[in-house]
Parts: structure tokens; sequence; C-alpha cells
């Protein structure tokens, strides 16, 4: 005779493992799962961070930043004596949108090494594609445990706006690094601002973090894909040029339209000091950006920028960085409009080789 199946108990037994599973979780969760990592080990270390949404880029984005760089070459690169270890900063640009791993700046850095205090350069490649001072600070400050001798940030007005700083969704989903952030920089933001996003304790569970888990998972699984194809981005057959033929509008942020508005408490330049008083050394650049010809373009730039604010802009930075005495460059106007893609900040192949000449020779003058 079958022994009968008692249901009930059976249901009441699964539900408590599963409550238990998910208050256990919580616990588990305050363990860094980010920094178990394949790359480096089974598969080499990606070039740049993850970042993208279509499966055939064998890619993802993701808010976690221990994965993001447990996953990159320069986690599992051990810094030699022989290395001038320069790290890059940035938004797209620097990340390489529309460009393979070696056109992107870091790429051609290492593709031609130059040599800084009798060692040879190597470059990383740690621009991610959003446009946010703290975004960059986030990652600048975590990226001091590996040694730069050099980092490189590269920057552009948009980046500057208050109204952008805890906008970016990896800073509004890591609230308790930007609170650390806030604290040890003194930065002018609240705790508890409404941009940042707070973790409740449902979301803590496994249930409210099975998406991360399964973005962790996922990431390691193209980790496969990546080391055989060098893939890490979609790249279209054809895409919309950068706009050239512009609105005749002089708006910036609001800030045409505001009465006695002014363009300097607009910026965050406490975010900007923050960053650069994190690293020894550090060179900042205000990247290069596509100056149209085409109509309206005595009024705007691009499609970013009106003139007025930009040049603003331009006079606030140098001042700022000249009463500092900071590593300044300038290279705004440095790239031809037609080096441009689909962006007024995206390089062709050929406006990067540009940029990492005038790069190089920076970086060779660190030591003279």
């Amino acid at each position: 005779m079958q022994p009968r199946i008692r249901l009930f108990p059976l249901l009441l037994k699964g539900t408590l493992l599963f409550v238990v599973f998910n208050v256990a979780f919580v616990f588990v969760n305050r363990i860094p799962l980010g920094k178990l990592s394949l790359y480096n080990a089974v598969f080499p270390g990606r070039e740049r961070f993850p970042f993208g949404e279509r499966r055939e880029s064998y890619n993802l984005s993701l808010f976690d930043l221990d994965a993001m760089f447990a996953s990159h070459v320069l986690h599992g690169t051990d810094k030699t004596p022989e290395e001038y270890r320069v790290l890059l900063i940035g938004d797209s640009s620097v990340w390489g949108t529309l460009l393979t791993p070696e056109h992107t700046l870091a790429g051609q850095l290492n593709r031609n090494p130059v040599t800084a205090c009798g060692k040879t350069v190597r470059a990383y490649n740690l621009g991610y594609p959003t446009i946010s001072l703290m975004k960059d600070l986030m990652i600048l400050d975590q990226s001091r445990a590996y040694e730069p001798d050099l980092v490189i940030w590269l920057t552009t007005l948009e980046a500057f706006s208050n109204d952008k700083q805890l906008t970016s969704p990896i800073v509004a989903n890591n609230a308790q690094r930007v609170r650390d952030l806030i604290t040890n920089y003194q930065l002018p933001f609240h705790m508890d601002d409404p941009a940042l996003v707070q973790p409740s304790a449902w979301s803590q569970t496994f249930i409210g973090q099975r998406r991360a888990v399964a973005d962790l998972l996922r990431l390691q699984i193209y980790g496969a894909l990546w080391a055989s194809t060098g893939i890490d981005q979609f790249y279209p057959e054809s895409y919309e040029r950068a706009q050239t033929d512009l609105e005749a509008d002089e708006e910036f942020h609001d800030l045409a339209s505001l009465k006695d508005a002014s363009l300097r408490d607009a910026l965050a330049f406490d975010v900007l000091d923050a960053g650069m008083s994190a690293v020894p050394n550090i060179m900042l650049v205000n990247e290069p950006m596509l100056i149209s010809n085409g109509r309206n373009s005595d009024i705007r730039y691009n499609f970013f920028y009106p003139r007025w604010a930009y040049d603003e802009y331009r006079a606030l930075l140098a001042e700022h960085a000249a009463a500092r005495n900071w590593h300044y460059l300038d290279l705004w106007h440095l790239v031809p409009a037609a080096e441009f893609t689909n962006s007024a900040i995206h390089l062709t192949p050929a406006g990067e080789t540009v940029l990492a000449d005038t790069i190089a020779e920076a970086i060779r003058a660190e030591c003279r």
C-alpha cells in the first residue's frame, strides 16, 4: 500500500523554507557577491566596463560596481615595476561608443606605448556611458586601490550640471556609496535625496534581488562569448550622424530663461574638486566636441551647448584650474567635425588617434 502524501504539511514546510531562505539572503546579501568573478581567471578581463542591453553585444548594464571592476582587465593585472599605470575616467566617449576596444583612447595608447618616468605606459579604460561628475567620482574613488601613477579625467560641460549628479542610474542605485562620498568629501547633497534609490527590507531578500543576481550570472556567461569573439558592444551597419543643423535655441538646463541665473552656481565644481583631490597625480581634460558649421551654428556649437553657456564654462573651468594649479588640458576644438560619429562627443577611430597623440605627449611630459 502506497503511503499517503500529506499535502498541507508539505506545502507548509516548503513555505517555511522559502521564507527562511529569503530572510537569510538579507544577511548573505551583505557579502559583496560582485567580487566573485570568472573574469581574469577562467576568462580574460574585459577592456572596458560592462554596458549594453543587446544580446549580440555579449554585454549588459548593471549597478554592481564591485562586479564591474572584477570583470575588468585592471583587476587581474598585477602592477610591475616597469609599468606606468594610467587610468582613464570619463563618459561614453572614453568608454568608446561605436569603437572596438583597440580603437578607443586606451586601446590606441596601448597599441603605440609611450614612456613616462622611465617606465612603459599602460592605459586602462574606466570610462562609463553616462555624463555625470558624481558617477566619475564614484569610479575614481574605487580605482584608487589599483595604484595609478596617473589618472586622466576627461569631461565636458554636460557632466557638471547640478541636476544630473545623482540621476545617473548607476549613481542612483548605489545610494550607500554616494552617502559615503558625500561624507568623505563633504559634498553639498542631502543623504536622503529622492533621486537615490532607497532599498527596502523586501528589496534585500532573494526575491527582491533576483534581477541583480541574474545579472551577475549573465555577466559570467557572457565572459565565454566575450573571450571567443572580443565583441562587447553592438556595431550597427549604419547610424544617424551627430546633428550639425541646429535649433535657434540658447537654452541650457533652463538657465537662459531664468532671471539672474548663474552658470557657476548651476555647476558642480565641488564634485570636481573632490575628484581632483582623490589621487596624488591627476590630469583634467576638457574633452573634444563637435563644432558645427551648419544652420544656427552661430547660436549653438552642437546639440548639447549654446555658445554662451559653453564659452562661459570654459572660462570658469580655466580660472578654477589655474587657481588650484591643476594639470589641465582644454582640448575642446582639437578634433575636426568630420571625425565625430553619432554624438557631439563620440569620435571616429581617426578622431581618437588625434586625441591619443595629444594625450600621449602630455603623459610623456609628466616627468620632464
